[in-house]
Order: structure tokens, then C-alpha cells, then sequence
């Protein structure tokens, strides 16, 4: 199972290269956002859950992060990325898009498995997921509410499909609220679940005669 979720993953993040190769030039957001949440929120997922007690895993024998550290973390880089300013630069040069993407793949993946083995237990996974999810959904908003452009003025082709710059933008902030977002806020759930089913399966503490 782990060796199938580590192919899938290695071959999303190749699938995902070949996109970002095609699309870079096109000054489309929303490419820039379907690949961001490939990487984050699906092939992070597979990749650390892949290498999670193998010989690859990322961090062995030493203290593992804590989920909310972790997220911390993500909030940051996914951020940090999304200034106007840095955007605009990392849209005219490859070498920094590869830069920018390979951080997120190196956060989601730091991330994704903070949660799947949390020092503090599941319940900490999930918040650290359902926090994510949260700041998520702010940034996702935020694209897709504003009430000018971030990202540049004129059209744009989002894989040969000619946007508007204000369009371009609100469909990748949507692209980030159903994708991103979403994926998140039901690794999170998982894993509260998880805590509730194994509180039902504790024995029942006998009251004291």
C-alpha cells in the first residue's frame, strides 16, 4: 500500500512539472493554483504516507514536528508565495517557479506527515489539519472576493482557455477552496473520527461501589 501511495505521488508530482513546463509564460493564476494544490493536497499526501517507517522516511530517529508547528509552517510558505510582489517575480523567472513549488511540496509533505504520526496523538493531527483547512479557506476567499486583480491587469490562457485577469483569479481562489481547502477539512474529520471511535472502544470505567 505504502510503495503504491509513493508511485502515485512521485508520478502526480512528474504529471504536475510537466504542467507547470507548459503553462509557465501564461501569467495564468489559475494554472499556477491547480498546481499548487496538486502538490499540496494530493501528492504531498501520498508522498508522506509513502515513506512514512521506510527507509526514506524524511525524519527518522529524530523529534517529529508537531502538527500545529507544521501548519504553522505551511501558513507561511503558501503565504509568503502569495505576496503581489514575489508572484509577479516568480511568474518571469522558471527557476524561481521550481524554487516556489518545490517549498510547497517540501511543507505539505512536512505537514501531511506531522498529522499521519503526531507525537500527541490523532487528535493532534486533526487540528493541525482543520487549522490548515482554515487559514485555506481565508486565502481562498480572499483571491476570490477581491474586488481588483492581485496579479496583473490583462488577459491571461489558462491551458489555451483565454481569462480575464479578475476571472483568472477568482476561479483559482475557487480552485483553492474546493481542492485545498477541502482536502484538509476531510483529513481532518478522518482523523477526529478516528479519536472518537477509539474513545468508544475504552472500556466503560465500573463506578466505585
Amino acid at each position: 500500500m505504502k510503495s503504491l501511495a509513493r508511485l502515485l505521488g512521485l508520478a502526480l508530482l512528474a504529471a504536475l512539472g510537466a504542467m507547470l513546463l507548459a503553462s509557465f509564460g501564461s501569467g495564468s493564476f489559475t494554472a499556477h493554483m491547480i498546481i499548487h494544490m496538486g502538490i499540496v493536497a494530493v501528492a504531498a499526501p501520498l508522498v508522506a504516507y509513502g515513506l512514512r517507517d521506510t527507509r526514506l522516511d524524511p525524519l527518522p530517529g529524530v523529534i517529529r514536528a508537531s502538527p500545529m508547528l507544521a501548519s504553522l509552517v505551511e501558513l507561511v510558505v503558501v503565504w509568503f508565495w502569495h505576496l503581489p510582489a514575489l508572484r509577479r517575480i516568480a511568474d518571469g523567472s522558471l527557476a524561481l517557479s521550481l524554487v516556489e513549488q518545490a517549498s510547497f511540496l517540501v511543507a505539505g509533505v512536512l505537514l501531511w506527515h506531522a498529522c499521519f504520526r503526531p507525537k500527541d496523538g490523532r487528535l493532534a493531527g486533526a487540528a493541525g489539519l482543520l487549522f490548515t483547512s482554515m487559514h485555506m479557506t481565508l486565502l481562498g476567499v480572499l483571491l476570490a472576493l477581491a474586488p481588483r486583480p492581485l496579479y496583473g491587469g490583462g488577459d491571461v490562457t489558462c491551458f489555451g482557455i483565454p481569462l480575464s485577469a479578475a476571472a483568472d483569479q477568482q476561479l483559482g481562489g475557487v480552485v483553492m477552496l474546493m481542492v485545498g481547502a477541502l482536502a484538509y477539512l476531510l483529513g481532518g474529520i478522518l482523523l477526529l473520527a478516528g479519536v472518537l471511535r477509539e474513545d468508544e472502544a475504552l472500556p466503560a470505567k465500573r463506578p466505585p461501589c
